[in-house]
């Protein structure tokens, strides 16, 4: 089979965020910027560094991930696996530029470009990857699309009284990562200026286009008023005061409020009179079918609010805030509204006006027709730039693809009334198969520098419950894997199940180890002394605990972990070199007391700990 794309000139793009599913505001930018650079007669090379599937494992989700879908689109996909932890706060009045850049990254940039010498362009998402820059050889064009202004970010977070847990710097920090770039990608007018006086590398605007999916039309009246957005702290704060607005004095002769997208996830308790939740829909048409006119109540956030564009491109009459409309360069008031209590009135005001209604549609369509311009005024600006350098590129290797093999799929393993099957695809989305049982774990590839490391290809074991458990649990050895949180915190298998299953990937490897000594046993409770990773001592971290002795295992249900004073375990183990230090704590658990020795698998989202039981026991 030749190679895709083979006759045109090739463009890495690197982000922490997949482009698949389409399902938040950043990942639409970066598939927007990338179906830019696909018309402009680029072939796209795309490496998603596992960022954000990292941080869904944490609060507890399966990464809504899909590389099948990547690799219908796109030359070459890989992976790169993320294997630092990456803060989500910091004690320091800011990030540094860097710390949310690991070296695995630019190991990842430094080995493409290697072997595809003939790539001429390398452009990173966000200012916090700009690290890898300095790892791409001389005469390759180094872009950066900012997506957002992180100086001084957190300071919008202060009229909520809360914290931000994504990235922000100081005006210093984004400077020197704008300053790794020869081209600087700004999503609109205010930010690129902005960008222009900090640094010195070429700011081009480049606004995501919206291609326009049906005509403007007046609604014939206002019965429902949308909101779709991502789970994200702008969304979250910016619709929970409009919703707070909208239910003060709602009677049913008003609009009603829908939100849709994954930002219901995070609104459990919302629903009630003048509100309903739609949860997340596979496709944009079927929410637009539902709301006569969108709102973006936004009351923080930088960039462009994509749902914005979205819901211009679907023909649908917005109303807004300054900042939720920021980078459409907005004039009619509706789009102009100082908060959320604006925004109610506003609506309220075309709800019942027709005529206000109708001014409302033809300005939005105004508003939509000049972004629409500007927009590709500004994307043939930078293709035109991309081709002046593909052109000035005197000296070219052969392509070198690094061909990955496809592995054959390992046949299922039965034991311990469990079927275990191990599936090597790109299929990364499902969390579930019909078929197959619950997706248990995804198998990390080791090293770096090769191309079998970088695949989106993984082996992911699926489980299902048999009727029989006549035979052993399987035993798969000592497995590299990401555990799914769903298995770890929903129990979606049995039992025996479950505890099948902590036998087959008993020797699995361990983010840490330690040892641990029972002090205490009463009845079914147990109490251990032992070490944890000082992240898993203070708050809520959902945890399954499993006792391995001999061939066998059981489930304890962790209690309580109480911080001890005195550390009376020495041994402890990070096997991943980027754990916080260990502290002394107690485990109260309940279940079987083992009569002697034995282990404990501590699973926690995305993190495996071993503590040894047994006395004599001794980490290497």
């Amino acid at each position: 089979m030749p190679p895709k794309c083979a006759d045109k000139p090739a463009i890495l793009v690197l982000a922490p965020m997949p482009p698949a599913p389409v399902s938040a505001g950043n990942r639409r930018r970066l598939a927007a910027t990338c179906e830019a650079l696909t018309r402009g007669g680029f072939a796209i090379d795309l490496a998603y560094y596992a960022h954000e599937d990292q941080i869904y494992r944490r609060f507890g989700q399966h990464p809504p991930t899909d590389f099948s879908d990547m690799e219908r689109r796109f030359r070459n996909v890989f992976l790169i696996e993320a294997r630092t932890l990456i803060a989500l706060k910091t004690r320091s009045n800011a990030f540094g530029i860097d710390e949310w850049c690991p070296d695995e990254v630019g190991d990842f940039v430094a080995w493409y470009c290697s072997v595809y010498p003939a790539t001429g362009a390398v452009l990173v998402n966000y200012v916090f990857l700009s690290r890898a820059l300095e790892r791409v050889p001389p005469g390759v064009l180094k872009l950066i699309d900012t997506h957002d202004r992180f100086a001084g970010r957190q300071n919008q977070y202060r009229p909520f009284r809360a914290e931000p847990n994504f990235f922000y710097t100081d005006a210093a920090g984004e400077a020197a990562g704008l300053a790794r770039a020869d081209v600087v990608l700004a999503i609109q007018a205010a930010e690129a200026g902005a960008f222009a006086g900090l640094t010195d590398s070429r700011v081009l605007l480049l606004p995501p286009h919206f291609p326009a999916q049906k005509p403007f039309a007046v609604p014939e009246r206002v019965a429902r008023i949308g909101f779709l957005g991502h789970g994200n702290d702008p969304n979250l704060f910016s619709i929970g005061r409009f919703i707070r607005a909208w239910r003060e004095g709602w009677t049913p002769d008003r609009p009603e409020l829908v939100i849709a997208g994954e930002i219901c996830r995070s609104l459990p308790s919302v629903e009630g009179p003048g509100v309903r939740l739609l949860g997340y829909l596979d496709r944009l048409e079927d929410f637009y079918a539902q709301a006569d006119l969108v709102v973006a109540p936004m009351l923080m956030g930088s960039g462009l609010k994509m749902k914005v564009g979205e819901a211009l491109s679907f023909g649908r009459p917005v109303i807004g805030t300054e900042i939720g409309l920021e980078g459409f360069e907005p004039v009619e008031p509706a789009h102009r509204c100082r908060d959320a209590e604006a925004a109610k009135e506003a609506v309220l005001a075309v709800a019942r006006d027709a005529e206000a209604l109708a001014r409302l549609t033809q300005a939005s369509e105004t508003l939509f027709t000049r972004y629409a311009e500007v927009a590709q005024a500004a994307e043939a600006q930078l293709i035109g730039l991309l081709e002046a350098h593909e052109r000035e590129r005197t000296s070219r290797s052969p392509h070198m693809r690094g061909e990955r093999d496809a592995q054959p799929d390992a046949p299922s393993v039965v034991g311990g009334g469990l079927v275990l099957t191990c599936e090597t695809s790109a299929r990364s989305l499902p969390a579930a198969d019909p078929d197959l049982g619950v997706l248990v774990a995804t198998e990390r590839r080791p090293g770096h520098g090769i191309a079998a490391v970088y695949t989106p290809l993984r082996q992911r074991w699926f489980a299902r419950a048999e009727a029989t458990a006549d035979r052993a649990a399987p035993d798969l050895g000592a497995l590299d894997v990401a555990l799914s949180p769903e298995w770890v915190r929903d129990r979606k298998l049995p039992s025996a199940a479950r505890t099948a299953l902590a036998c087959a990937f008993a020797r699995m490897q361990a983010d840490w180890e330690t040892q641990g000594r029972i002090v205490g046993c009463a009845g079914a409770c147990i109490e251990i002394a032992t070490l944890l990773p000082g992240v898993l001592v203070n708050g809520t971290h959902p945890a399954a605990v499993f006792l391995i002795v001999g061939e066998g295992a059981s489930e304890l249900r962790l209690e309580r972990v109480t911080p001890l004073h005195r550390r009376e375990i020495q041994a402890y183990a990070d096997r991943t070199g980027r754990l916080p230090a260990p502290l002394p704590v107690s485990l109260s658990l309940r279940g079987q007391a083992p009569e002697g020795g034995g282990c404990l698998l501590f699973l926690t989202d995305d993190g495996i700990g071993r503590i040894t039981l047994a006395e004599e026991a001794r980490l290497s």
